[in-house]
């Protein structure tokens, strides 16, 4: 369901604990293996996010769900994509969390009241949850922001104003002209506000404000502008200071802006997705955050949760990335995505197996369990999550999900080994067993077991193994 206009939901976006200490250094990253993850071994990041698949269908859940990242790009669904912690009072849902690290190292984690997509719902109230680790999560409340009536409190999001000594709390909401701004109200303890004013206001709808605090000395905000994901800065944090300075970006309709810094390099990232149920998340970067110039990012280099819609990504640490991972394990299943079309996945459909664009609708349809090979345990077999019974086999080389009958020629049909990709070696590409010089790959968007020899063919032939 799209919104009916492009003001007519809240949206997500980061701040990425900049008060807190996190070491700059980071190494490692995901073993993107069936149901494993290595361990972080510097910092690592987390995404907050709510769940919406195509239609609101099964998928979908407004609880607070969580991912990790060690290279702030490929994520690692926790809890098996389900929720962490799910609100109790107000709407009963969450929409566009937030999750900050406050002056004294513990987290705060902010959302939107709102469950499902009743853009007519107004509400002062956001709920607010407490957490030293992001494991257990405490104090959960409605806090109220402001004394407006007839309006929405959307995209909560807070930062430390140091000059103040006090948090400020971005949202948006309609202002006495009519259209939407973004407000701050302020606080010492994410328990009381005060002073609600508007803290940007360029004369139209502007909504999902998302501030980088003092990056050389000045403070960027962005902030979604009739579809797009645009910016503006300022030298304080003073209401009414910032000024529109970027390019805007945008891949079709975009909102939700999230600000992150990589911990390796000179690299921001500018995160923003798509309003359909099940959006998709684009990225784009810059080496240069004044420059207001974005470069989009090559989707073979990222991918967001399953499901997952308006995020939210902070710094942590490696031994939380560790203890998160611990806590809530790594996923059961994995997804396979195309070398060459970054944008498709390995589903099936109608039984037969082919690459489709994310989302994908049943998206179970797109999940596999890695298994021990049917005929060879050195190999792997691939057995759907929505048809358990069923793995992908080939037949007349083409391949299909069927239901394993037990039988030598089904287990040799269904049986293949990984090695390292054949146009990418950090990716994967599948052997035939019982056709040894054959690979899965995929012609006309359809999977099946060819030789391969060109480039070409080597780039359908070659997939990630992640989440």
């Amino acid at each position: 369901m799209n919104r009916p206009s492009d003001v007519s939901g809240p949206s997500r976006r980061l701040f990425l604990g900049m008060a807190a200490t996190v070491p700059v250094a980071m190494t490692g990253a995901l073993s993107l293996g069936a149901g494993s993850a290595s361990a972080a071994t510097g910092p690592s990041y987390v995404m907050g996010y709510f769940t919406e698949s195509t239609n609101l269908g099964a998928g979908t859940d407004y609880g607070l769900h969580l991912a990790v990242s060690t290279d702030g790009l490929q994520w690692l669904p926790l809890n098996q994509n389900n929720p962490v912690a799910t609100p109790t009072q107000g709407a009963l849902g969450l929409r566009d969390p937030f999750i900050m690290r406050k002056q004294d190292g513990t987290f705060v984690v902010l959302a939107t009241d709102l469950q499902g997509t009743d853009w007519n719902r107004t509400s002062v109230n956001i709920h607010v949850w407490d957490s030293t680790d992001l494991r257990t999560f405490t104090g959960y409340r409605l806090l109220k922001l402001h004394d407006m009536t007839n309006t929405h409190s959307w995209a909560p999001e807070a930062y430390w104003d140091a000059s103040r000594g006090r948090y400020g709390i971005l949202y948006s909401s309609v202002n006495s002209s009519g259209h939407n701004v973004i407000m701050v109200s302020y606080t010492t303890d994410f328990r009381t506000t005060a002073n609600p004013q508007v803290f940007f206001d360029p004369g139209y709808d502007v909504i999902d404000g998302n501030l980088a605090v003092g990056v050389n000395g000045v403070n960027y905000l962005y902030y979604k502008e009739n579809q797009t994901l645009v910016g503006a800065r300022s030298t304080s944090l003073n209401p009414g200071s910032f000024t529109k300075f970027s390019t805007p970006v945008a891949h079709g309709g975009t909102e939700a802006p999230i600000l992150v810094k990589s911990h390796t390099s000179s690299t921001w990232w500018l995160w923003g997705d798509t309003y359909t149920p099940n959006g998709v998340f684009y990225a784009w970067q810059t080496s240069n955050l004044a420059s207001g110039t974005w470069t989009p990012v090559d989707q073979r280099l990222y991918t967001q949760p399953l499901n997952s819609k308006h995020g939210t990504i902070a710094a942590i640490t490696g031994a939380e990335y560790d203890n998160l991972v611990a806590r809530y394990g790594a996923p059961a299943w994995n997804r396979l995505k195309s070398y060459n079309y970054p944008d498709r996945y390995v589903r099936h459909s109608g039984y037969v197996g082919r690459i489709d664009p994310y989302p994908i609708d049943p998206y179970a349809d797109s999940q596999w369990k890695l298994v021990p090979g049917l005929a060879d345990s050195s190999g792997v077999s691939f057995q759907s999550v929505s048809h358990p019974t069923r793995y992908l086999r080939h037949y007349s080389y083409n391949l299909r999900l069927d239901v394993n009958d037990g039988t030598t020629a089904f287990a040799q049909d269904a049986t293949f080994h990984r090695t390292a990709g054949l146009a990418d070696s950090t990716w994967a590409s599948f052997r035939s067993h019982n056709f040894p010089t054959r690979y899965i790959r995929h012609s006309g968007y359809v999977l099946r077991i060819d030789p391969v020899s060109t480039a070409s063919e080597r780039a359908d032939a070659t997939f990630q193994v992640g989440y």
